[in-house]
C-alpha cells in the first residue's frame, strides 16, 4: 500500500479505516479555501471553472497554463474568474480539493468483507490505490511539477506522506503483535520502504510508460512483494480468530 510520495493518494494498509482516511492532511491549502457560492448558479459557474482549470493544467502544465485559457475553456470572462478565485494558485488548490475524494480516498473499505484476511486486505487496497492513480495520472504528474515550485504543496505532500506511512506502520505493528509477520522488522522503516515502492511504481507506470500494465496485474505483483517482505503467509488469518 502506497504512501503519499506521489499522491496524492494513496490508500492502503492491512488495517485500513475510513475514519483515519478522512482525517488525513489535505493537499489543498485550507487558507485558500473560500465559502461556497450562495446560489446554485454560482456553484455551477465555480465548478465549471475548476473543471476547466484541471483540463488546462493537465494539458499545458502549471507554469504554461494561462487564466485566459481557463476562462475560455469555461466559457466565461476574466471578471467572472476573479469573482471566485484570486489567482492561478488558488484555483489549482481548488482543483486538488475537488479531486481528493477520488485521488486520495478510493473508498475500498465498505466493499471488503470483515472476514477478509490480511493478505486480501493488502491486495484490495493496493488495487484501489492503483486504479485511482491511473484515473488521475495526469493530475499526479502535474502535482510532481508544482511541488518543485510551491513550498506549500511540497510541505502538504510531506505531511500527508508521513501520515500514511505512520498509519501503515501501526498496521504492521499490530500484525507483528498477532504473530502474523516478521517481528524483527522496524514498522516505520518497513512502511516507508514498501509505501515508497508502491507510489513510485505507480508514478513510473502511469505517468511515464507508454503502454502501462493494468492495475490488477500491477497490484498482484506489488502485493506479492509487500507480503513477501513482511513474511506474511497468503492464507494466514487474524491470530485472534
Amino acid at each position: 500500500m502506497a504512501a503519499s510520495a506521489h499522491d496524492t493518494n494513496n490508500v492502503g494498509t492491512a488495517v485500513a479505516d475510513a475514519r483515519e482516511l478522512r482525517a488525513m492532511p489535505s493537499l489543498a491549502d485550507a487558507s485558500l479555501r473560500r465559502e461556497p457560492p450562495p446560489t446554485a448558479r454560482g456553484i455551477r459557474t465555480r465548478d465549471g471553472l475548476v473543471a476547466a482549470a484541471r483540463q488546462v493544467f493537465e494539458r499545458d502544465g502549471y507554469l504554461d497554463a494561462r487564466l485566459t485559457d481557463i476562462t475560455s475553456a469555461a466559457r466565461c470572462s476574466i471578471g467572472t474568474f476573479y469573482t471566485y478565485f484570486a489567482s492561478k494558485e488558488e484555483i489549482f488548490h481548488a482543483v486538488l480539493e475537488s479531486a481528493e475524494d477520488d485521488m486520495l480516498h478510493p473508498g475500498f473499505g465498505p466493499h471488503l468483507d470483515p472476514e477478509t484476511s490480511p493478505y486480501g486486505v493488502i491486495a484490495a487496497t493496493n488495487r484501489a490505490y492503483l486504479e485511482a492513480y491511473q484515473r488521475n495520472a495526469k493530475l499526479m504528474m502535474l502535482l510532481e511539477q508544482v511541488a518543485t515550485i510551491d513550498p506549500r504543496i511540497r510541505e502538504a505532500r510531506l505531511r500527508r506522506s508521513r501520515a500514511f506511512i505512520e498509519r501503515n506502520a501501526r498496521g504492521i505493528a499490530r500484525m507483528q503483535q498477532q504473530g502474523l509477520v516478521d517481528a524483527t522488522l522496524d514498522p516505520y522503516q518497513t512502511a516507508l520502504a514498501l509505501s515508497a515502492m508502491v507510489s513510485f511504481t505507480a508514478y513510473h507506470t502511469y505517468c511515464l510508460e507508454d503502454n502501462p500494465v493494468s492495475a490488477d496485474e500491477l497490484a498482484d505483483h506489488l502485493t506479492t512483494l509487500w507480503t513477501n517482505a513482511l513474511r506474511l503467509d497468503k492464507h494466514s488469518e487474524h491470530a485472534d480468530k
